[in-house]
């Protein structure tokens, strides 16, 4: 019988192997631990990260110290290193930003900062223009543009904007609600500074009473320190006032019987070289921003002595004639009111029209080429429905006249300018204007044809003819017209809302919404 060999187990593993194992599973995590650190470790160069959100930071590390970090480790340490000690997105706390996690493989790794590691941050910029205080006001003036034109659109004949006080409504205006929306911007936005150089009479000063009211209230207006409008810091202003009376120069400068005014306009001259001497204000603009206001008919000869004056600046201005210069674009027109007592106590209103028996009326000295060719025609004809008059006969009021009368005959005298048209208006009779070369006041925002009637100087013969052609529902209309747009020529003392001071006021920031002024400084 063969002998068998029977099968035995392998001997167990030695002690010496089972340290091998335990040696292997302890140095292969500290190997892989190593690699990672020594990645992350690179060369210590700068690193830029970009965030997804709108901004951007940029983070640099100053250095890196992960070799002695890793040669400082401990076999306690190792569940401590394995785990990051870094969060896994952006700390606000830190204001850091960290790399997403699968970064490009073309790009190199990112370079994390220890934790005790001084880490300098740059903060995001901000590319923020600074705008000048100048440069805000025209911004504010384009926005009122803008704002204007947008109204303009809306054609109805009533504004839809709403106002206590008084709503523009009807045909008197060329766009009540582009008229309405400007009036309010500028009682929001618009300041004018009054330059303080020159003294009274010639300067700050101007008559109240007489032809030339209106020069001097504006003037006195303006000077008083409680008006909307004026301000005492010239950065704040939109336009800057001359506040010098061609009335008062003449006074005070003009030799009688001399036909010489050189002397009138060596003052001006004298005064603008003053102000754009000690302000930058006239210099910046070359005096576009700047206004004039005259109820002298001199008042374009004073300006046209500053070349500036005349060509670029505002002029507010009664002699409103473009056959001598007056530009409707950059000049205002000026009503010409004559206030005897320098009030209008007694001067408004008059009969309904049912009782007004005379077609037509005009009293008035032989003064310029247009009235004497209107008394040549009808003074003699005494014509009981055209009466014209050189001298009022014994016993008849001139006022009392102008409430009997349809319409007013409103002729230019030697300037083109006449107190006629706003005693017509004060006493609601319908203004018949004669003259060559006038823009009636406020006529960008005032629609004239549908309260006046205005004859060519070549049609005085036909006067009769053509008021006669009107018929009475159309005189009904106009002059209930008439009654509604005095209100915007009454000279009330202090002024209200959409009087003749705002109205000119009004005049002067349309004119310097048409202009754009660069700060060059």
């Amino acid at each position: 019988m063969g002998t068998s060999k029977a099968f035995s187990p392998a001997p167990s593993s030695s002690p010496r192997s089972s340290s091998s194992l335990l040696v292997l599973y302890l140095i292969v995590p500290v190997v892989l631990i190593s690699a990672g650190l020594f990645a992350l470790a690179g060369n210590g160069s700068s690193s830029r990260v970009e965030l997804t959100s709108p901004w951007k930071l940029r983070v640099a590390f100053a250095g890196s110290r992960a070799t002695a970090a890793l040669s400082a480790l401990r076999l306690s340490d190792f569940p401590r290193a394995i785990e990051s000690p870094w969060p896994s997105s952006y700390s606000e706390e830190n204001q850091v930003a960290f790399a997403p996690a699968s970064a490009p493989e073309n790009e190199p790794p990112t370079e994390q900062p220890e934790p005790d590691e001084t880490v300098a941050v740059e903060e995001p910029v901000r590319a923020v223009k600074r705008y000048s205080r100048f440069e805000r006001l025209e911004a504010s003036l384009s926005q009122a543009r803008s704002a204007i034109r947008e109204a303009a659109l809306v054609r109805n004949l009533t504004s839809v904007h709403a106002d206590a006080d008084y709503v523009p409504r009807g045909p008197i205006y060329r766009n009540a609600n582009a008229f309405h929306r400007s009036y309010l911007e500028m009682e929001k936005l618009f300041k004018i500074y009054v330059y303080q150089e020159g003294e009274p009479p010639m300067f700050h000063d101007g008559p109240c009473k007489s032809i030339y009211s209106t020069e001097g209230r504006f003037i006195h207006e303006m000077e008083r320190g409680h008006n909307m409008y004026r301000t005492t810091d010239p950065d704040e202003a939109l336009v800057y006032f001359l506040p010098f009376s061609v009335v008062m120069l003449v006074q005070y400068l003009y030799e009688l019987g001399s036909h010489e005014t050189h002397a009138i306009g060596r003052a001006v001259v004298d005064y603008i070289d003053i102000i754009a001497a000690k302000h930058p204000f006239w210099n910046r603009s070359l005096g576009a921003d700047h206004f004039m206001l005259s109820c002298h008919d001199w008042g374009p000869r004073t300006s046209s002595y500053v070349p500036n004056l005349f060509s670029k600046s505002i002029r507010v201005l009664c002699n409103a004639n473009t056959s001598e210069g007056f530009d409707p674009f950059k000049d205002a027109s000026l009503p010409e009111i004559n206030l005897k007592t320098g009030e209008i106590s007694g001067l408004l209103g008059g009969p309904s029209p049912s009782h007004r028996g005379t077609l037509a009326f005009f009293a008035g000295r032989l003064h310029g080429h247009i009235r004497y060719l209107l008394l040549k025609e009808w003074k003699d004809k005494e014509d009981p429905d055209v009466r014209v008059y050189d001298k009022l006969p014994r016993g008849v009021s001139y006022e009392s006249m102008l409430r009997q009368s349809r319409y007013c005959l409103c002729p230019s005298g030697y300037e083109v300018a006449s107190p006629r048209v706003v005693e017509a208006i004060y006493a609601e009779c319908v203004p018949v204007l004669i003259s060559d070369g006038y823009v009636p006041p406020f006529s960008d925002v005032l629609n004239w044809k549908a309260f006046s009637v205005q004859v060519q100087v070549k049609d005085i013969p036909n006067i009769k003819k053509i008021l006669m052609a009107i018929s009475p529902s159309q005189y009904l209309r106009m002059q209930r017209r008439v009654k509604q747009v005095q209100r915007h020529f009454v000279a009330n003392g202090p002024p209200r809302r959409y009087d003749v001071f705002h109205m000119t006021v009004h005049s002067i920031w349309l004119r310097r919404l048409n202009i754009r002024i660069t700060d060059s400084a």
